[in-house]
Formats: structure tokens, sequence, C-alpha cells
């Protein structure tokens, strides 16, 4: 298991290669942002940002930002399951 967790957190840590500076790098743009430039369209104001709004945190650079958001994504997801998990282990 602690392989695994390790294994996650590298992936966590390396992910701002490619979602950050990679994408800067090569001058990478989200499709529809693109499609949308293209035909005209404007983005309005959205009615709710989100938590971690373009996996950003206020006052910290985008990478530790991105980093942290890996974080909290991969918390939100791993922490359910293994509880989950061991309480298929007491059961047995």
């Amino acid at each position: 298991m602690r392989r695994v967790l390790l294994t996650i957190l590298i992936l966590v840590l390396v992910s701002p290669l490619f979602g950050v500076i990679g994408a800067e790098l090569v001058g990478y743009h989200e499709p529809l942002e693109v499609a949308a430039e293209i035909i005209g369209l404007e983005e309005g104001e959205p009615l709710w940002s989100g938590i971690l709004p373009d996996y950003t945190f206020p006052g910290l650079p985008d990478v530790i930002g991105y980093i942290i958001a890996g974080l909290i994504g991969v918390g939100v997801l791993l922490i359910p399951a293994m509880l989950k998990g061991r309480g298929k282990d007491i059961e047995r």
C-alpha cells in the first residue's frame, strides 16, 4: 500500500510539468476556448468559479497551486475508497 501511495504522491508532484510548464512551453490552449475565439464568442461571467478555479490558489505560484489542487483531488477520491476498503476487511 505504501508503494501505491508513494507512486500517487510522485505523480501529483510531477503533474505541473505537464499541466502548467509543458502547456506554456508548447503554447497549449483549450480546444473549446480556441473554437469560441475563432467564431467570436466571449466568455461571460460565471455564476460560480468553483473552489479552485484553474487549479490555483490566490497568492501562490501556479505550480504550487496545481500541486495542492492535485493533492486535494486525490484525497477526495482516495480517502473514501480507503475507508470503504477498510470496512470490507473488518467484515471478513
